[in-house]
């Protein structure tokens, strides 16, 4: 199932996004994915589900998508850019599914009345992300982003030992191939993003909530798929999170973190197929 391209112009700028299969595939899931991610992330649960219609866009700044010019790169400026992108789509009251900091934007927009069939939420942050192991390295590492001129922010920001340093942390499966393949995807894609500033906004509003925040307010049935040892979005948060939401279920992939989308694609993709049969 090879996806095809799409530009569309949203709210002065102009995004990509991909389109796997066609409405006549069967049911439309969007899919947002993670900070500093784009559409190739998802890819591999995406590619497990040829029997679905899949659309992925770059998240605005990130990927092939320029950054945004009439919205803040914050939650809510990103939910504005996701009900927009929706609506121009024709894709209003579909199946929404967000990754990682994907959740938040997902979340947070149907909480704030963005019209959803369901919502299916990967690695979901639930708990403060600003209590995360690390993240006082990772503020210093965007503080010096801040500070420094456009040219030297990229190089600073691209810096490849970082990005093998956060691959390397992520990465929980021993399979030396996969765990070659995960390092191959972040060198590729971690890096693809608008400016500096739009990195920075958006590492800002990645620490600015949590989904548990807005979980009350979510009347769609919810899957949440969580990893058993994920240290970004801690197991525990996540039954938390499962108790707060009116309509959820959770579903636990053992020995993954942070990286379902990569390391255990099948299992993901498993759980979102029966979610939805049990939707239709």
């Amino acid at each position: 199932m090879e996806p095809v391209a799409h530009d569309i112009e949203l709210l002065g700028s102009t995004a990509r996004y991909w389109e796997y299969g066609t409405p006549a595939s069967g049911p439309t899931i969007v899919v947002v994915h993670g900070y500093r991610g784009d559409h190739h992330g998802l890819e591999p649960v995406v590619k497990l589900l040829p029997d679905f219609h899949v659309i992925s866009p770059d998240l605005p700044g990130f990927g092939t998508s320029m950054p945004m010019t009439e919205q803040p790169h914050s939650i809510d400026g990103y939910g504005v850019w996701l009900r927009a992108f929706l609506e121009a789509t024709g894709l209003t009251g579909a199946i929404l599914l967000g990754h990682s900091f994907g959740s938040i934007v997902v979340s947070h927009a149907v909480a704030g009345g963005l019209p959803a069939r369901a919502v299916i939420l990967v690695n979901p942050i639930a708990d403060d992300p600003a209590k995360v192991t690390g993240i006082g390295a990772t503020r210093f590492y965007y503080a010096v982003a801040r500070r420094l001129p456009e040219r030297a922010a990229r190089a600073w920001l691209s810096n490849p030992l970082i990005v093998q340093g956060m691959s390397v942390k992520l990465a929980k499966t021993r399979d030396r191939e996969l765990r070659t393949f995960i390092h191959g995807q972040h060198h590729a894609h971690f890096s693809s993003f608008g400016s500096r500033a739009s990195v920075v906004e958006g590492f800002d509003a990645s620490l600015s909530t949590t989904v548990a925040a807005v979980a009350a307010g979510i009347r769609q049935p919810v899957l949440l798929v969580a990893g058993e040892r994920d240290e970004v979005a801690p197991l525990a948060g996540q039954f938390a999170l499962l108790e707060t939401f009116p309509d959820a279920r959770l579903d636990v992939i053992p020995g993954v973190g942070h990286l379902i989308h990569y390391e255990t694609p099948a299992a993901a993709a498993h759980a979102v197929r029966a979610f939805v049969t049990d939707l239709l």
